[in-house]
């Protein structure tokens, strides 16, 4: 019997990052390869399983978003130390402060390491030194042992044309879910808003840009008095939440906007498949989890056309691609929509034929299998 492929992953495993890694891990096979999870102490306290729902070895330690000289020496310094003990044969790196941590690590363990960022760091910022800064560390650790194992088609360009990375040292993997089967559509959270509405899943952050959500609103409120926005994941982590709700007020939108905190992701569903469609005002993106949730549940999308959204939603087709803050033009395809229930219908249905072609888990894992085995180093 041939020996398993170890491999490392290491990340700050909060939000989409984490979402990523467990359905790899859950769905990768355990008779072929083994993984072992290097995360941040403050992250999920959530348990890592494979398939067979099997614990796997974890290591915690001091993995943050924020640039902390003193506490990334010493995660560089753990990490250096994990890899020399487990001696994996191909590391993963997922999200920015990963992929930073391992590709400099496997200066002192050589090693492939192939980074997934889930959304470049320094998408984070418009223009200035905060953007330079971080686009420089990407330019300068693609150097280091790395290959762009890309979230999204977006993310691969992004990669190429303004990272540096060579073609040849990049790959494609697109973020995948399982099917998902409800088998009680009954929502069990608090219902506080009506039977028909419209819904999004995203923190009030610059990434999100859930400001521009509102003023969308606002403008559809015009035509449909009645409409109603149910806004999930309302974390911890909501650097915009006292903008939006004071937005929220001026606007008088109170009666047509509910914001829903952290809740189960099998209550979200829910919350999804009973809506009319889902929306999204991002600014950027990796390759969005809540909306390839939404193609699952076949849905019809209005969507802005950012990194990640443009690779989910094909304008025409399953819903409709809106330039970032055209507010008045989201407002016009919400309501076409709303009130064309035969072209939603037809959206709808795309949505669903398209999650099943690109973004299915049960076949695309495979190629992932595929890339491990031939990167592994032996």
């Amino acid at each position: 019997m041939k020996n398993k492929i170890k491999i490392m992953h290491v990340l700050n495993s909060v939000g989409g990052v984490d979402v990523s890694l467990r359905l790899i891990l859950e769905n990768i096979d355990p008779e072929q390869f083994e993984n072992v999870v290097v995360h941040g102490v403050n992250d999920t306290k959530k348990q890592y399983l494979n398939k067979h729902g099997e614990k796997l070895k974890e290591f915690k330690f001091r993995i943050s978003r924020e640039i902390n000289l003193f506490n990334d020496l010493l995660a560089l310094f753990n990490t250096i130390k994990i890899l020399k003990k487990e001696k994996p044969n191909l590391v993963h790196a997922h999200s920015a402060k990963g992929g930073i941590i391992a590709r400099a690590a496997s200066l002192f363990y050589k090693t492939t390491v192939l980074h997934t960022p889930q959304a470049y760091s320094y998408l984070s910022a418009p223009r200035g030194l905060k953007r330079t800064i971080f686009l420089s560390i990407e330019k300068l650790f693609k150097n280091f042992n790395s290959i762009l194992l890309a979230s999204s088609k977006s993310e691969l360009e992004r990669g190429i044309n303004e990272v540096g990375y060579k073609k040849t040292n990049t790959l494609l993997f697109n973020n995948s879910i399982l099917p998902i089967e409800l088998n009680n559509s009954e929502i069990q959270h608090v219902v506080t808003w009506p039977k028909s509405y419209i819904c999004s899943v995203g923190r009030p952050s610059y990434q999100k840009n859930v400001e521009m959500m509102v003023e969308v609103i606002k403008c559809v409120k015009d035509k449909i008095p009645s409409i109603h926005l149910v806004l999930m994941g309302i974390g911890e982590y909501s650097p915009n939440v006292n903008s939006v709700k004071e937005l929220i007020k001026k606007y008088g939108l109170e009666k047509n906007i509910t914001l829903v905190k952290w809740i189960k992701r099998e209550e979200i569903f829910k919350i999804v498949y009973s809506s009319t469609l889902y929306v999204s005002t991002a600014r950027y993106e990796g390759l969005p989890y809540s909306i390839i949730e939404s193609l699952a549940l076949s849905k019809a999308c209005v969507v802005t056309d950012a990194d990640g959204n443009r690779d989910l939603v094909i304008d025409g087709e399953n819903g409709f691609l809106v330039k970032n803050n055209d507010i008045q033009n989201m407002a016009d395809k919400i309501c076409r929509l709303i009130e064309d229930k035969k072209l939603r219908n037809e959206m709808e249905q795309q949505s669903l034929n398209l999650f099943n072609q690109k973004f299915n888990m049960s076949t695309n894992i495979i190629q992932l299998e595929k890339i491990y085995e031939k990167l592994a180093v032996r």
